[in-house]
C-alpha cells in the first residue's frame, strides 16, 4: 500500500445519499479476480447510456472533473453488499480519498484495507467542498487530521491504528512481515511431526 500523508487534489461532488456498492460497481462486472480494470465501469448505470455511450449529464463524464482524486458524497456511502470490488473500482478510477457523511462498516473497512482514505465530515462542511469549482484543490492532511480549503479547516477523526497504517503505507501483510523474526522463533520451538 502506498503511504498517504498529505494530498492536494481537485474534487468531484456526487451528493447522493445511500450510494450502494451495486451502484458503485454493478454485479455484472465482478468476474475479474484482480484489483484492476474496474475503474472503467465505476458508476456504470449512471455513467453510460444504453449501448455504452457516455451519459453527458453524469458528472464523471464532464472533462473538467477528469483528474479529480477526491470524491465528495452523501451519507451512508458504500451501503448494500459487502463487495470489496467497489473500493477497487474507486481506486482503479483514481480516487485516493472519499469524503462522506457516513459509510457502511464493511465498505469503510474495505477502504482502509485497500488504501482509500474514507473521511467523515458533517453536511455543512461537505456542502462547502461540493460547491467549489472543478479547478480548485483541497488539501487532506492526514497527520494533522484536517481538510483544508482556502480559510476553511475541517477536522476529522480516524482510528490511530488506521492512521499509522496509512501514513506508513502498511497493509495487514506488511504488518505481519514486521513480526517475521518472532514468527520464525515461534516456529523453531514447535515440534516437528513429520
Amino acid at each position: 500500500m502506498e503511504p498517504i500523508t498529505t494530498i492536494t487534489e481537485t474534487t468531484i461532488p456526487i451528493m447522493k445519499e445511500n450510494i450502494d456498492t451495486d451502484q458503485i460497481i454493478p454485479k455484472q462486472f465482478l468476474k475479474n479476480i484482480l484489483k484492476t480494470g474496474y475503474g472503467r465501469n465505476l458508476f456504470f448505470d449512471w455513467r453510460y447510456q444504453k449501448g455504452g455511450k457516455p451519459n453527458p449529464d453524469f458528472i464523471l463524464n464532464d472533462p473538467v472533473y477528469k483528474s479529480a482524486k477526491i470524491l465528495i458524497t452523501g451519507d451512508n456511502f458504500g451501503c448494500g453488499s459487502s463487495r470489496e470490488h467497489a473500493v477497487w473500482a474507486l481506486k482503479d478510477y483514481g480516487f485516493e480519498v472519499v469524503i462522506a457523511g457516513s459509510y457502511s462498516d464493511i465498505f469503510y473497512m474495505n477502504s482502509t484495507k485497500n488504501g482509500v482514505l474514507a473521511i467523515v465530515l458533517p453536511q455543512d462542511e461537505r456542502d462547502i467542498l461540493a460547491n467549489i469549482s472543478p479547478e480548485e484543490k483541497i488539501t487532506v492532511d492526514l497527520p494533522k487530521q484536517v481538510v483544508c480549503y482556502k480559510d476553511y479547516k475541517f477536522n476529522f477523526d480516524i482510528d490511530p491504528l488506521w492512521k499509522h497504517k496509512f501514513v506508513n503505507g502498511l497493509d495487514d501483510i506488511a504488518i505481519t512481515f514486521g513480526y517475521e523474526k518472532q514468527i520464525e522463533e515461534f516456529e523453531a520451538k514447535m515440534p516437528n511431526f513429520n
